[in-house]
């Protein structure tokens, strides 16, 4: 740092010259230190090694060799803008859709977004799941005007053209036993719900009708409105086991507006 830098100038230019994003224009005397390009590689092999942490099905489905060649680019493109990297490659999923060497890969980006929907979940706020008992204490009027919340680890995803979920959960590690399903892929669409009704995440296959109501419910829609897009998307949907479904799942959480303040009896 010169004489005339601010310490916050000081730490953007370091910071921009750590991903090669600085000006060339008056080069800073520190970065010919040979010090620098080792903890310039330092940081960006541990951002590299937090994607690959972050999207486990992605690196799975396309080899370790080839993920950690993607990931350097998108680390050059995307630093992290937080000290933590727990979460670190929101923008991955869109990365992967423009990448060309991905092209054949039409679903891979669905794959990272369900990736990141697991980490998401897993640092999410902790909630009451809203239980069935409390809706049951509801009129039929005041059941239809309510407006369910989706719980803070409740995340969910809906697939037009691919069996994304499928794909996703057979590359999901969850333990040293883990083996690949071999039944063949049926090419269609899916969805997928991640919880944690407890410290762990689950996923659940998810319809194409919980989808659309959970997307009503996270825009603030009455539950009446939830159940019209649901059924619009499914009309042989059941909408009572829709919904007996996300409650089981834990994927609605107790509203802070009424009727679900915690006062019920």
């Amino acid at each position: 740092m010169t004489a005339r830098q601010s310490l916050a100038d000081f730490q953007r230019d370091f910071a921009q010259a750590l991903f090669g994003q600085g000006t060339t224009d008056s080069p800073a005397p520190w970065l010919a230190q040979p010090a620098f390009d080792v903890y310039r590689n330092t940081v960006a092999k541990a951002c590299i090694d937090a994607l690959e942490a972050n999207y486990p099905s992605v690196a799975r489905l396309v080899g370790r060799d080839w993920f950690r060649s993607a990931a350097a680019l998108f680390v050059a493109r995307h630093p992290p803008r937080d000290s933590s990297l727990v979460c670190y490659g929101r923008p991955f999923e869109e990365f992967l859709r423009n990448f060309e060497s991905a092209g054949d890969l039409a679903y891979l980006p669905g794959v990272a977004r369900l990736d990141r929907c697991w980490s998401e979940s897993h640092v999410a706020a902790d909630a009451v799941p809203l239980a069935a008992a409390q809706l049951a204490q509801l009129s039929p009027g005041e059941l239809m005007a309510c407006e369910l919340k989706p719980h803070p680890a409740a995340h969910w995803a809906w697939f037009d053209q691919q069996p994304v979920y499928s794909i996703w959960q057979r590359n999901r590690p969850v333990g040293a036993a883990d083996a690949q399903d071999e039944e063949e892929l049926i090419w269609q669409g899916e969805g997928a719900l991640l919880t944690r009704p407890g410290a762990q995440v689950r996923w659940q296959p998810a319809g194409r009708a919980d989808c659309a109501f959970l997307d009503a419910c996270a825009a603030g829609q009455p539950l009446s409105a939830a159940a019209e897009l649901a059924h619009q998307a499914d009309p042989q949907i059941d909408l009572t086991a829709v919904l007996a479904g996300l409650l089981s799942a834990g994927a609605i959480c107790e509203s802070a507006t009424p009727p679900f303040t915690g006062e019920q009896s």
